[in-house]
């Protein structure tokens, strides 16, 4: 049995996509009886028993979003703290160079660290503070990415050797889930209410489709207040703030479609493979993250991005013809399949194993050595 440390950057009291990798990865290995146990910022209550608190989160900007990080000192003593008193045999950090928990761990422990990097575009950070994260960045023991764009950005700014695995989705916690009451055809919006995850483009999309439609959108973000009154007056739209993971995937079983229309900064379509699996239709932006997982006409719409008339065409046509959205549905569920978060768990076990493998004294006897080498750059 392995003692594995996934550390997550981002508040595990926000619903996030990295933030749900980190637990359902955590699930996975611990049903294979490894004492998996996460460490991150939790503003409130721990989401479940096997999540290590570091303390709140503050709003930090990064690249164009709100991102809930954890930089300061005390959240610092608190991750030296518990990597101290838990002694893993590997460490798992997500988002190693994000500011906080990872880079803590990153920086000041010597147990063996694979870091997976899920970030897609361009970033800042890495652009202005090149010789420091690159300097950082060689402190893995590992490296992965979770898609080819996630790669490009990796290797564009910190160089070095990456292995490619896709995310997982819980197969299991998308079955047999009584779904959502609802009344008449329905859209779900699922996302953070910020320019890039196009929330203002399907609310507008909505002019091309029916009076009897419902429209759920859930989450809140620094949109939500304007988005809401510019469309005050239409009924069909249900806010329903910040939801639970339960609830979350009853409504994405009862939906008709669930609707992605990010405009940019998506390296990996997990929130599509969620929806194929809980067995709704898809329509999306065409995207490059969201093209790693769902095909056009295959498994999903894919529409021209920030298009609000050809985005609202898709939607009518899915929602209005049976027999394709049934299509879409079936080879959904196919795709889901195939990005098993089973599978992602044996992937990584098969890589912390060799980490692991190392006596401790020469773990730490290589770690100062790498340090004494940066000293002397």
């Amino acid at each position: 049995m392995l003692r594995i440390g996934l550390v997550c950057p981002y508040s595990l009291s926000v619903p996030g996509g990295v933030q749900g990798q980190v637990l359902g990865l955590a699930r996975e290995l611990r049903a294979m009886g490894h004492e998996a146990r996460v460490l991150g910022p939790c503003d409130g209550p721990p989401p479940t028993e096997f999540v290590t608190p570091l303390g709140n989160s503050l709003p930090t900007t990064a690249n164009g979003s709100i991102a809930p990080l954890a930089p300061d000192p005390s959240a610092a003593l608190r991750t030296m703290r518990a990597l101290r008193d838990e002694d893993f045999h590997v460490l798992h950090l997500h988002e190693p160079l994000a500011p906080g928990p990872t880079m803590t761990a990153l920086t000041l422990d010597s147990t063996p660290m694979i870091g997976t990097f899920h970030a897609a575009g361009d970033s800042t950070s890495y652009r202005m503070l090149n010789p420091v994260v690159r300097w950082l960045a060689d402190h893995l023991d590992q490296r992965v990415v979770v898609s080819k764009d996630a790669l490009d950005l990796a290797q564009r700014y910190l160089g070095g050797e990456y292995d490619v695995l896709f995310n997982g989705v819980e197969l299991d916690r998308f079955r047999g889930v009584e779904p959502w009451s609802r009344t008449g055809p329905t859209v779900f919006f699922c996302g953070r209410h910020e320019e890039r995850k196009g929330l203002g483009v399907l609310l507008a999309a909505l002019d091309h489709l029916p009076p009897d439609l419902r429209c759920w959108v859930a989450s809140d973000g620094p949109e939500t207040s304007r988005l809401q009154q510019l469309h005050a007056g239409d009924g069909r739209i249900e806010w329903l703030g910040r939801i639970g993971d339960d609830e979350k995937i009853a409504r994405l079983r009862a939906a008709d479609v669930f609707c992605a229309p990010s405009l940019h900064g998506e390296s990996f379509g997990v929130v599509l493979l969620e929806a194929m699996a809980a067995g709704t239709a898809v329509v999306a932006s065409s995207l490059d993250g969201y093209r790693n997982v769902a095909t056009d006409g295959v498994d999903a719409r894919l529409v021209t991005p920030g298009d609000t008339a050809v985005l609202g065409g898709a939607l009518a046509e899915v929602l209005g013809d049976a027999a394709l959205r049934h299509r879409l549905v079936a080879a959904g569920e196919r795709r889901a399949q195939q990005f098993s978060m089973g599978a992602l768990a044996e992937a990584y076990l098969d890589r912390y194993e060799r980490l692991a493998s190392g006596e401790p004294a020469r773990r730490r006897a290589a770690f100062a050595a790498r340090w004494r080498r940066r000293l002397r750059r």
